[in-house]
């Protein structure tokens, strides 16, 4: 097995679309930054837009693979197809790979070969995932302090959205890639409630009533949640009543999107093509705009001896004139993982945002710093 390949303090930043934000603003302090996109005139505009120019070099990405050296951050804002394909070019080249997205079969075929290389592959270190991970390692780590090891009965959520700051009839406008928000809706949900567990083929159908500090949200599984109970480290002598990570909405969304769930459930990838483009049309968040994003993650646990601790973390945010709310907490905690990797603390091999608890403090830290803060109720 190789040693890590040292840091080269270079990053390439791949990807100009609506993540990227004040996280390259971030990385442009601590090391060298070019930004790849699909031609030198798109990168140039993303660089002025993010007040880089001067700091940040602009290039087309056709040269991406003729520059990349050893040591180097690959980071791949892409979509997820394309993800594979810079791991390996990263492997190729004794590059490291970091991105926000979920662990994709592709990239965890890849993790032993990452190891033995010496490459970082981080992953899923965005907003959700990604700052999600953090809070839920926290709160995990506060509720075995509390109530140690012993047996317990735990209720665990994790909601994340994104939502208009001003609210519209249709209760919603895209902050992010338009099909990727319709196809989530497509991926069946697993999830425990009840202690039982259950599955949502339709995500939507499950959706329910949430309230934070009085204000009424609603809020549906996503994805699978189980596999989450391991990397979270709840002990295995807690009993699960309720595990679900998932996405939050302004209240009415569901009665609102009716006429896109009945389009949903036809199945045709075309339409659902179109429609994504009409309504990203029709509900964009302009310059005129401000989007909101909300995150909430929540423990309670109650011991055998009636020992009882709960905590919610909430993180509020709004867009303003220099980022999205979207773009600024996507792409902050991704800059955060990357200074792990530059300061070489990271180990080869495959990684998800702050894998322990005193990672996440680590990385809450640094959040703390650019002014992004969950509060602790």
């Amino acid at each position: 097995m190789s040693d890590r390949v040292p840091a080269s303090g270079t990053v390439h930043w791949v990807g100009t679309g609506l993540s990227t934000g004040g996280g390259v603003r971030v990385l442009a302090d601590l090391a060298t930054v070019v930004l790849w996109g699909r031609s030198a005139d798109k990168a140039a505009a993303c660089v002025d837009r993010l007040g880089l120019t001067g700091r940040v070099r602009a290039r087309a990405w056709a040269d991406l693979e003729a520059t990349v050296a050893a040591g180097d951050v690959v980071v791949s804002m892409l979509p997820a197809a394309e993800h594979g394909r810079l791991l390996r070019l990263c492997l190729d080249r004794g590059a490291h790979f970091a991105n926000t997205s979920y662990v994709s079969d592709e990239i965890a075929e890849l993790a032993d070969a990452a190891r033995a290389a010496g490459v970082v592959a981080l992953t899923e270190a965005g907003l959700d995932p990604g700052i999600d991970h953090l809070l839920a390692h926290d709160l995990v780590a506060r509720a075995r302090a509390a109530v140690g090891e012993q047996p317990a009965t735990a209720t665990f959520t994790s909601y994340c959205g994104g939502i208009p700051a001003v609210p519209n009839d249709f209760r919603y406008r895209f902050s992010w890639a338009p099909r990727g928000v319709l196809t989530a809706l497509l991926s069946p949900a697993r999830f425990i409630e009840g202690g039982v567990e259950k599955v949502a083929e339709r995500p939507w159908e499950a959706t329910g009533p949430h309230s934070l500090g009085g204000e009424k949200f609603e809020v549906y599984p996503n994805r699978d949640s189980v596999p989450f109970i391991a990397q979270y480290g709840l002990p295995t002598s807690w009993t699960l009543d309720t595990f679900v990570r998932g996405t939050l909405r302004l209240a009415g969304w569901r009665e609102a999107w009716t006429p896109v769930f009945t389009e949903l459930r036809r199945g045709d990838a075309d339409r659902i093509t179109a429609l994504a483009a009409e309504l990203a049309a029709k509900y964009p968040t302009t310059d005129a705009d401000r989007d909101r994003v909300v995150l909430a993650v929540a423990l309670a646990v109650r011991g055998a001896d009636d020992t009882t601790w709960s905590a919610e973390y909430v993180l509020d945010l709004i867009g303003d004139d220099t980022d999205s709310a979207m773009a600024r907490l996507v792409s902050t905690p991704l800059a955060a993982g990357i200074a792990e990797i530059l300061s070489g603390r990271t180990p080869a091999g495959l990684h998800r945002a702050a894998e322990d608890p005193e990672a996440a403090r680590r990385w809450l830290e640094f959040l703390r710093d650019k002014g992004i803060t969950a509060d602790l109720r």
